[in-house]
């Protein structure tokens, strides 16, 4: 996708924090944190959101949680604690169009989710 922000942090068109990076997925900290520690977690694939998941490219959310501890650990939220949200659609949230997660810690986040 040439147009999406998310392909382009991966291609290294525009610059990110990364926190993480594997072959496959790259989590970096968001520009408009919600949390003290906010940090988006994307695959290198481009697969627009959740809707979009199917058998060809799940594997993508299963590199994504399996580097989540260690996500977590360089973000510093391991031990303490951390939440990860997916946005899909409008309604949902999303406003980028690349299927990412966001991992929200450094803080007691309480069990409200709005």
């Amino acid at each position: 996708m040439t147009d999406c922000i998310f392909c382009k942090i991966i291609n290294g068109e525009i610059p990110s924090n990364k926190v993480f990076e594997n072959d496959t997925v790259l989590a970096f900290r968001d520009i408009n944190p919600q949390a003290p520690v906010h940090v988006v977690i994307i695959p290198k694939v481009h697969i627009a959101s959740a809707n979009e998941l199917c058998a060809d490219n799940i594997s993508a959310v299963t590199d994504i949680f399996s580097a989540i501890p260690e996500i977590a650990k360089a973000a510093g939220v391991a031990e303490s604690g951390y939440r990860i949200i997916n946005n899909c659609g409008e309604d949902g949230g999303q406003t980028v169009l690349h299927l990412h997660f966001h991992m929200l810690g450094g803080k007691n986040l309480g069990e409200g989710l709005v």
